[in-house]
């Protein structure tokens, strides 16, 4: 075995039904993962599964071997949203991962542990070392920060003298590209956002947006906008090692990823690096993250 990264599925995106919901992650249970991140990221209307579900779903996983994490949503907006985030961090005895400076806030006041989500904005040591004496264990850099940036926060770290938090990258899935207050998915359709009427649910991998060419560009998944391709890190898997990366996060999909996660189980345990089978991720490389045409 070349390497000892782990495998996590990344927080659900998209808004499934709750039978769906539940039928997924009791297949996880027998998938070759070893972190699971659970939670609702994108927007508190979407109830499917309470608080309390999340959380039960969490200790069911737990006792199947599984590290699971309590993901916080990515933008907070109001009071209730704050009350959601602080049982997670009182009720969920684990870890958190942190997509938001309250959710920081929160861990750092109650000692809990936390990963650093991809939306906390983290581009330089001094961040990242702050983040760390705030209880600061795993980082999953930007979808944007590709492996020259991470390798130099990486060595001032080390520069430092400090030990590096473990290294989470966001191996396989739709990249999540921006969020906002306002609801792409309600405007779209030409609902009020207030009475949406909970449509995302009709759209298990987000709603395709393409361009006036006809070219697919973006997924429309509520207030967060995505990138139409699913990328695949797969390939750059003898740099991801040479890296220290640690853990490879898979983003849930809604048709065959128990392929996929069986795809990347094989490649993490091989010497040679698999074929490609999604689309190539540009901002890894320093590059533009879509493919031209």
């Amino acid at each position: 075995m070349q390497s000892t990264m782990k495998l996590s599925l990344g927080p659900l995106q998209y808004f499934w039904p709750r039978e769906r919901t539940y039928a997924f992650y009791r297949a996880v249970v027998d998938w070759p993962v070893d972190i699971v991140y659970l939670g609702e990221t994108v927007c508190s209307k979407r109830r499917e599964l309470s608080t309390g579900d999340w959380i039960a779903l969490a200790a069911e996983l737990a006792a199947n071997g599984k590290q699971v994490v309590l993901s916080s949503l990515a933008l907070i907006e109001a009071e209730s949203e704050l009350g959601v985030l602080k049982r997670l961090v009182a009720e969920g005895r684990g870890w958190i991962e942190a997509n938001d400076l309250s959710a920081v806030q929160l861990c750092r006041e109650r000692g809990v542990p936390f990963v650093a989500g991809p939306t906390l904005n983290v581009y330089n040591h001094a961040a990242l070392r702050l983040l760390m004496d705030d209880g600061l264990v795993r980082w999953v850099p930007g979808v944007e920060q590709g492996h020259v940036l991470i390798r130099e926060l990486r060595d001032a770290v080390l520069a430092a003298g400090l030990a590096m938090p473990e290294l989470e990258v966001i191996a396989y899935g739709r990249l999540p590209l921006a969020y906002s207050a306002r609801c792409f998915t309600a405007r779209a359709l030409d609902v009020p956002k207030d009475q949406c009427g909970f449509r995302c649910i009709d759209y298990p991998d987000g709603l395709p947006l393409a361009t006036r060419e006809g070219r697919p560009f973006l997924r429309i998944n509520g207030i967060q906008i995505q990138g139409d391709e699913i990328t695949d890190l797969g390939p750059e898997l003898p740099q991801l090692r040479e890296l220290g990366v640690d853990v490879l996060r898979l983003y849930p999909q809604a048709e065959g990823m128990a392929d996929i996660v069986a795809h990347y189980h094989h490649a993490r345990r091989s010497p040679q690096p698999p074929p490609r089978i999604a689309a190539r991720n540009g901002y890894w490389h320093g590059e533009p993250g879509m493919q031209a045409h």
